[in-house]
């Protein structure tokens, strides 16, 4: 007779399979060294991040600070306004060595006249006047003078000085010319009062050229 044994029965249990211990261990090793380099190199390096983040704060604050107390305020000057009272006071200072200089004898009133009869040369001015000549505040339009003006349309004949008082005479091309040389010496801190003391055209004899025959007046600045 043939007996069958429907019971179920316990399977043998089988042997690990060989590798899987490995894989095991291998996973594990990339865990550490995740951690590893998560511990010794990310971590040492976002801390040091934060940390140049947090100067580089500290820093725009103390910039943010000086550019305040640079601009000034509440009575106090700013960097520029400080700038441009050191130049005024400069220029100020070379004023008045000039002036110093400007000592009125004849020799250096006849100076003064040759320097502004030669093209692109100015006359000896004080703060003052470079400011009522100039283009920006303080202008007077009737100080200012041409530049570019040139002077070698213009010759002298005679200088009278009386007592202070001169009169000086000559011929010009035209009477603008006339004009722009008695602004120059009333610009100059030679002269004051200066006046154009009237002109008329006329021709001359030997060469039959027309021009301008005219006078100056005023005073030197003795």
């Amino acid at each position: 007779m043939i007996k069958v044994n429907l019971l179920p029965q316990r399977k043998p249990k089988r042997a690990a399979e060989p590798g899987s211990r490995e894989f095991v261990l291998g996973v594990a090793a990339l865990v550490i060294g995740g951690l590893a380099v998560f511990l010794l190199v990310d971590r040492p390096r976002r801390s040091h991040l934060d940390d140049v983040r947090e100067a580089n704060k500290l820093i725009d604050q103390d910039i943010g600070q000086k550019n305040q107390k640079l601009a000034g305020g509440g009575g106090v000057l700013g960097y520029e306004a400080m700038k441009a009272a050191a130049a005024d006071a400069t220029a100020r200072a070379e004023a008045i060595q000039r002036l110093l200089g400007a000592k009125v004898v004849p020799a250096h009133v006849l100076h003064e006249l040759g320097e502004i009869m030669l093209t692109g040369h100015q006359p000896t001015m004080s703060i003052d006047m470079v400011k009522k000549t100039g283009n920006g505040d303080g202008q007077d339009p009737n100080k200012k003078y041409q530049t570019d003006w040139d002077p070698q349309h213009v010759w002298l004949t005679s200088f009278i000085d009386t007592k202070g008082a001169f009169r000086l005479e000559g011929g010009a091309q035209s009477e603008q010319d006339v004009t722009q040389l008695s602004k120059r010496l009333g610009a100059s801190v030679y002269f004051q009062n200066v006046t154009p003391a009237g002109g008329d055209r006329v021709t001359d004899r030997d060469t039959g050229l027309n021009y301008y025959r005219f006078t100056i007046t005023g005073r030197l600045a003795y």
